[in-house]
């Protein structure tokens, strides 16, 4: 055959090439903020729980209902009459640096989240020991019966995670340095960029278990092999990427924007967190004029929950529950006590009397107004309205969620950099009773930042955990939440359901403490 007579022929034949594997598209996710920690003990922060949930693992996960099951454990020995607990590791654990998972790595790093988290600190308060029994097994020695041990051991945030021993060894106040866990996920430091990305790639020495996954309980099998997050503040840009296949997936998208994605092909919108968040207000005890306790009272009284509800989620009821007290609707320890001082709206005049009766004479109040996160930033634009009507001299401080993450930390007074009260969306599942949560404490400088100190308020707590008497508890549970409004430990703005968006990308996410990684996978 001559050489031209073999080109043609080449040209109009197909010939067979080995295939060349292309790697699969990252799962490209969206989240309500700004990533500034990796550590799930030093801070409370939603996007910082999330994240480390991908990467930790707790000894006991929460299925999709909120109730204790096992996860890092096989199983616990419960004797001496609920004082004496043994956990024993279940098979195949191992950290990320290949290292096996050993039960003085889960001592240490539930001590140091004892420290932190006020659940961890009720258990600490009733230990005699909490004890390495051998590799895979540890003990805690109680003074007292405590059946919440499952449910305080699952808590979510602070999460009780458990690293490497030498990482937990780190000081409760300070942040790690180094992200090493056991979870399906593993973080890649590398490439990191605040303000832009953070980066996890599937860990493929994971062994999940065998039970079918439920929100962080059961087999956490991860089906994509990396997700990237893509920081993304403008809430406008961001339902756009998704719109137009950029993104994958909208942890929580601007309510005013959710017309829009819903009328967008192969969009869907959707509710996966059920629960949602406990929206609340922290005034700081210790410094300016929320020390005051008339002053409190007084911007506890100025607050409309539904005007911030409505101003947060727009116009649908659904998507919201107000005015509400210290416990959600509906849960085990909701109740009406001290209610007239949230459902009884007082006059502009009234409050402003309050004000002069609290001697409050213009001081500065340092509100944190977080812009780059959806919620918080329509919170705060009704709220600060509200204090400056009755007349309080509000310092609005325009910042990054990030920002106020690492500021709500100091103990400083307002003109060393201090602050007076910031917004927070805490998990609402831990505000179905005292256990939990957080806006009940009032343990001083032990307690969460802004510091509530009230001894009375940690005896009802304290007294509402001994008893096992249901009749008991309800009326234990009213006392508490009539001391919490009328201390002002947190103003409660209302709880709210934000739905997420993801694209014909993706499969349905999971329901639960949403956003969960593994059970999705690209289609």
């Amino acid at each position: 055959m001559k050489r031209r007579s073999f080109l043609a022929a080449a040209a109009s034949t197909a010939l067979a090439r080995p295939a060349i594997a292309q790697p699969a598209a990252p799962l490209r996710f969206v989240p309500q903020g700004n990533l500034v920690t990796m550590d799930p003990v030093w801070t409370t922060a939603t996007v910082t729980r999330n994240a480390t949930n991908m990467v930790f693992e707790t000894l006991y996960g929460r299925d999709a209902q909120m109730n204790p099951q096992p996860q890092m454990i096989a199983g616990a020995l419960v004797e001496d009459d609920g004082k004496r607990w043994t956990l024993t590791l279940r098979d195949g654990l191992a950290f990320h640096d290949g290292e096996k998972v050993l039960a003085r790595d889960c001592v240490a790093s539930l001590k140091r989240w004892m420290k932190r988290d006020p659940a961890g600190q009720t258990i600490e308060q009733r230990l005699d020991a909490l004890e390495v029994k051998d590799d895979r097994s540890l003990v805690f020695r109680l003074k007292k019966p405590f059946a919440g041990l499952p449910a305080a051991l699952s808590k979510v945030q602070p999460t009780p995670a458990i690293m490497p021993e030498r990482i937990a060894a780190t000081d409760p106040f300070k942040q790690i340095t180094e992200v090493i866990g056991s979870g399906p996920f593993r973080y890649v430091a590398n490439e990191y960029l605040t303000g832009h990305q953070a980066v996890f790639a599937r860990n493929t020495a994971y062994r999940p278990r065998d039970e079918a996954a439920s929100y962080n309980a059961g087999g956490l099998r991860a089906l994509v092999d990396r997700v990237e997050w893509r920081i993304i503040p403008d809430a406008a840009t961001a339902a756009g990427a998704l719109a137009a296949g950029e993104v994958d997936w909208l942890e929580a998208p601007l309510p005013d924007l959710l017309p829009m994605l819903r009328k967008a092909p192969g969009v869907t919108v959707g509710v996966l967190d059920e629960t949602g968040y406990f929206g609340v207000l922290r005034p700081n005890w210790q410094h300016g004029p929320t020390a005051n306790l008339g002053v409190r009272q007084a911007m506890l009284a100025a607050i409309n929950q539904v005007d911030v509800m409505t101003a947060t989620m727009g116009d649908d009821k659904s998507l919201y529950r107000a005015p509400i007290g210290m416990f959600i609707p509906g849960s085990i320890s909701a109740n009406e006590a001290g209610m007239d001082l949230v459902r009884n709206r007082k006059s502009t005049a009234e409050i402003r009397a309050m004000l002069k009766a609290a001697g409050y004479n213009g001081e500065k109040v340092v509100l944190f107004h977080p812009t780059d996160q959806v919620f918080y930033n329509a919170m705060i634009g009704v709220v600060a309205a509200a204090f400056r009507e009755i007349g309080l001299n509000v310092d609005e401080q325009s910042v990054d969620w990030g920002t106020v993450v690492e500021r709500r930390t100091s103990h400083e007074p307002l003109e060393k950099g201090g602050w007076s009260m910031f917004p927070a969306g805490n998990p609402a599942v831990e505000y179905t009773d005292p256990l939990l949560a957080t806006g009940v404490r009032a343990n001083g400088n032990k307690a969460w930042f802004g510091w509530p100190d009230d001894q009375r308020l940690e005896d009802l707590r304290e007294a509402w955990l001994d008893t096992t008497d249901a009749a008991r508890q309800r009326q234990l549970a009213e006392q508490i939440q009539a001391r919490c409004l009328d201390l002002v430990t947190v103003i409660p703005i209302g709880q709210y359901l934000p739905p997420a968006a993801w694209g014909r990308t993706l499969s349905p996410p999971m329901k639960g403490l949403c956003p969960v990684f593994w059970g999705v996978r690209r289609v």
